[in-house]
C-alpha cells in the first residue's frame, strides 16, 4: 500500500488527512486500518513515533461517520485508554484532527483537575471518550459514565500500564465491557504479562509487528559519556549551549532532581521547563505547550511524566541520570527518533550507574558507542574481589570499632607471620592509646579506600576511570592508579607501628 488513497476512508477523512500532508501510511497504519476497518481484533507490537495513533483512530472516525448517529449522554461508543495524561491529551488531539470535518464529539477524561467539567462535557455526549485509568473508574463509580453501548475498546502502551501499577484497574475496567465489541490492543513490549491479558480481551485477534525491540534504537545516534556525578551539570551546560541542541528533553531519576536541575540550567542562561508527577496539570500542559512553541530550549523531565510525549523536531535527549529499568532507556531515546528521524541520544554514566548501563546494552543488544574523547573505564583489580579463607575480602578485616582495616595486601601479609594474630588482638586495645598518633595516616588511607578503583563491588563492575568535566578520562585514571600504588608504602609506618605494640607487650607479660 502506497497512498491513503488506497484505503476506503470517507472523503471527509482523506481530506483531513490531505490538509496535515499525510500522503503515505506508516507500515502499522498500512496493516492495521484494513483489519480495523473489516472490524477483527487487532494485538499491535507498535513503539511510539511509529504513526500508531493514526492506526487506530483513522477506522474508528470511519465507523462512527459510516453509521451518524448522536453521541449518547454518559455511553460512549468508543473508549481509548491511555497510561499518562500527556499521552491521552494527544490522542485526543489527533481524534479531533482527523475527524474536524465529520460531526462526532469526543471528551477527554484524566486526573489531577476538577471532574466538573468532565461530568458536564459526558452529560452532553460523546462518541469518544479518551480517558486514564483511574479518572475513569472514578467517574463509573460514581455512575457518570456506562459502558453498555460501548462498540469498540483500544487499549494503548500496555506495557507501560503494567510499569506503572495499573494492571488492577485494567481487569476492573475490562469485566464493565461488553460481550459484543471491538478490541484493539498497542503494546510497545510483550512480556508474558501482557500477553495473558491480551489473550482474555483479544477474539481471534489480528497480529501486526512492525517494531522489532531494537528498531527505534537503531536509528538514533547515541553517545556514552563517562563523568562523575559532580561533574554532569557542566558537561550538560556544554552540550545545551551548542548551536546543534536546538530543543532538548533531559531526563532526570527523581522529582526533586528534575526540579534542582530545571533551575540550575535557567540561572545559567538556558530556557527551561520541568515536567513530573508532582506538578499540576495545567503546569505541565503550560510547560509542555512552551516546549513545542520553542519558547523553552530544554524540557527536563522524570519517565513517567514524559512518556508519550510526541513532539516534532527534538534534536537531542539527555540521560542525565541513568534509567534504573533498561526498558525505559529506549522509551527515553525514542523522544528524538520520531517516525523513522534522526535523533541524538547522550547517556551520562558515573561509577555507581555501571550496573544500568550494563543492561541496558543487554536489552538493546550491542554496546553504546563511546562519545569522541572517552575511554572506556577499567573493571577494578582482580585481586581486590579475591576472598579470604575466613570469607571477607582481602584487605577488609574488621577490629573490635567494625572499621576497615588497612589495605589491600596487608592482612595478607599478617596471616603469613606466626605473631599476626597476635598483633590483631593487640590492635584494638592498643589503639586508645595510639590513635592520636596514628589516626591521621589512617584515615588518609580509609579515604582511598572508598574510591570507585579501590572498593570492591560483587554486584556491579567498578570503575577505574571516569571523565570530569576538564579533564581526560586517561588522566583522571592515572591520578587514580598512583594513588592505589602509593597506598603500600603508606601503610609500612603503621605496620611497622603494630610490631612494636605487638612486641612491647610479649616482653610485658
Amino acid at each position: 500500500m502506497k497512498t491513503f488513497e488506497e484505503l476506503d476512508l470517507l472523503p471527509a477523512v482523506q481530506r483531513a488527512l490531505s490538509e496535515e500532508r499525510y500522503t503515505t501510511p506508516t507500515p502499522i497504519q498500512a496493516q492495521t486500518i484494513p483489519a480495523a476497518m473489516d472490524g477483527r481484533d487487532v494485538l499491535g507490537c507498535a513503539q511510539t513515533g511509529t504513526g500508531k495513533t493514526a492506526a487506530f483512530a483513522l477506522p474508528i472516525l470511519n465507523r462512527l461517520a459510516e453509521k451518524s448517529r448522536k453521541a449518547p449522554p454518559n455511553q460512549p461508543l468508543v473508549l481509548v485508554l491511555a497510561p499518562t495524561r500527556e499521552l491521552a491529551i494527544q490522542i485526543e488531539e489527533s481524534f479531533a484532527t482527523y475527524g474536524r470535518h465529520l460531526r462526532l464529539r469526543s471528551v477527554l477524561v484524566y486526573g489531577g483537575v476538577s471532574q466538573g467539567n468532565q461530568v458536564r462535557a459526558l452529560n452532553r455526549g460523546a462518541h469518544i471518550l479518551v480517558a486514564t485509568p483511574g479518572r475513569l473508574l472514578d467517574l463509573m463509580d460514581q455512575g457518570h459514565i456506562e459502558l453498555d453501548r460501548l462498540e469498540v475498546f483500544v487499549l494503548d502502551e500496555a506495557d507501560r500500564m503494567l510499569d506503572m501499577g495499573f494492571m488492577p484497574a485494567l481487569k476492573r475496567i475490562i469485566s464493565q465491557l461488553p460481550e459484543r465489541r471491538q478490541s484493539l490492543f498497542f503494546s510497545a513490549t510483550m512480556p508474558p504479562k501482557i500477553m495473558e491479558l491480551a489473550q482474555q480481551l483479544l477474539r481471534d485477534p489480528v497480529n501486526v509487528n512492525v517494531t522489532p525491540k531494537q528498531s527505534s534504537v537503531e536509528r538514533i545516534a547515541q553517545q556514552l559519556f563517562f563523568v562523575e556525578k559532580a561533574s554532569k551539570l557542566s558537561l550538560l551546560q556544554k552540550i545545551l549551549g551548542t548551536p546543534e541542541a536546538d530543543s532538548a528533553i533531559v531526563f532526570a531519576k527523581t522529582k526533586r532532581g528534575a526540579n534542582m536541575l530545571a533551575e540550575r540550567l535557567s540561572r545559567g542562561g538556558l530556557r527551561a521547563a520541568v515536567i513530573h508527577g508532582n506538578k499540576s496539570q495545567s503546569a505541565r500542559q503550560r510547560a509542555l505547550d512552551a516546549f513545542k512553541s520553542r519558547e523553552v530550549q530544554v524540557l527536563v523531565a522524570t519517565d513517567i511524566a514524559a512518556r508519550g510525549i510526541d513532539i516534532d523536531g527534538i534534536t537531542h535527549v539527555v540521560n542525565y541520570d541513568m534509567p534504573v529499568d533498561a526498558e525505559s532507556y529506549v522509551h527515553r531515546i525514542g523522544r528524538t527518533g520520531r517516525a523513522g528521524a534522526d535523533g541524538i541520544a547522550l547517556s551520562f554514566c558515573s561509577a555507581a550507574e555501571m550496573g544500568e548501563l550494563h543492561e541496558i546494552e543487554q536489552l538493546i543488544g550491542k554496546k553504546i558507542p563511546l562519545a569522541p574523547g572517552q575511554i572506556a573505564p577499567r573493571p577494578a583489580p582482580p585481586e581486590r574481589r579475591r576472598r579470604s579463607s575466613h570469607g571477607q575480602s582481602s584487605g577488609q578485616s574488621t577490629g573490635q570499632g567494625g572499621s576497615r582495616s588497612h589495605g589491600r595486601g596487608q592482612s595478607n601479609a599478617r596471616s603469613s607471620s606466626p605473631r599476626s594474630g597476635q598483633a590483631a588482638s593487640q590492635r584494638s586495645s592498643s589503639n586508645r592509646s595510639s590513635r592520636s598518633g596514628a589516626h591521621d595516616r589512617d584515615g588518609r588511607e580509609q579515604r582511598s579506600s572508598d574510591s570507585p578503583m579501590s572498593s570492591p563491588l560483587p554486584r556491579k563492575p567498578a570503575v577505574a576511570a571516569m571523565a570530569t568535566s576538564g579533564t581526560t578520562a586517561s588522566s583522571f585514571a592515572s591520578s587514580l592508579n598512583e594513588s592505589v600504588s602509593a597506598q603500600p608504602r603508606a601503610k609500612r609506618p603503621l605496620q611497622r607501628k603494630v610490631r612494636r605494640l605487638s612486641s612491647s607487650s610479649s616482653r610485658s607479660r
